[in-house]
């Protein structure tokens, strides 16, 4: 049986993601960073935390299919079949993003996004009203934290709210699958 929400949890990551702050929490895969993926100055403090080159793009969240239709001009037919067939984490590359933040699309045009597998997740993401950036929450370079316990200290400490760790439960603490598609049917495995 699933676990009920915390909305008190969910209250304080959306108020700091209103506020422009960076939230540390558990996906559906393992922990991330998070931010506003539509506020360029909230996202290029991801890339300061993490100590990362912002020429490489993030993945943004979206609660449903619905919210991803206002972030991408065109959602690809194989895009749809896949989110369709599904039955665990998988980060979509979509071309043609639109409405993010600069710093969270590709030089191509290109964003990854993911509908989470994750109650916790698409309620912030619900309550928000926009994709939220899940960035690994890690010094770049570095593995990714699968679970609370693997999250570097300094990154814990950059972060504006920090997640409940018991909100960790049921995540796969293995990164999504990437795969890349193109307007005519066109798939690409980034990442299995």
């Amino acid at each position: 049986m699933e676990k009920e929400i915390d909305l008190e949890e969910v209250k304080a990551a959306v108020e700091t993601l209103k506020a422009g702050g960076v939230i540390l929490y558990p996906t559906d895969t393992v922990w991330g960073l998070g931010c506003d993926a539509t506020n360029e100055k909230a996202v290029a403090r991801i890339y300061d935390i993490k100590q990362r080159a912002d020429s490489k793009s993030l993945i943004t969240l979206v609660a449903n299919a619905d919210m991803l239709g206002k972030y991408v001009k065109v959602i690809p037919e194989v895009a749809i079949n896949l989110l369709e067939v599904n039955d665990k984490p998988m980060t979509i590359i979509y071309p043609d993003a639109m409405g993010l933040a600069p710093n969270v699309v590709a030089e191509d045009g290109t964003a990854g996004i993911r509908i989470p597998m994750n109650d916790f997740c698409v309620e912030v993401i619900r309550r928000f009203h926009k994709p939220i950036v899940s960035t690994s929450a890690n010094i770049s370079g570095q593995p990714a934290p699968a679970f609370y316990e693997d999250i570097p200290v300094e990154i814990i400490e950059a972060a504006d709210w920090v997640a409940d760790p018991y909100l960790e439960e049921g995540a796969t603490g293995e990164p999504s699958q990437i795969i890349q598609v193109g307007l005519h049917g066109e798939i690409k495995v980034i990442r299995e």
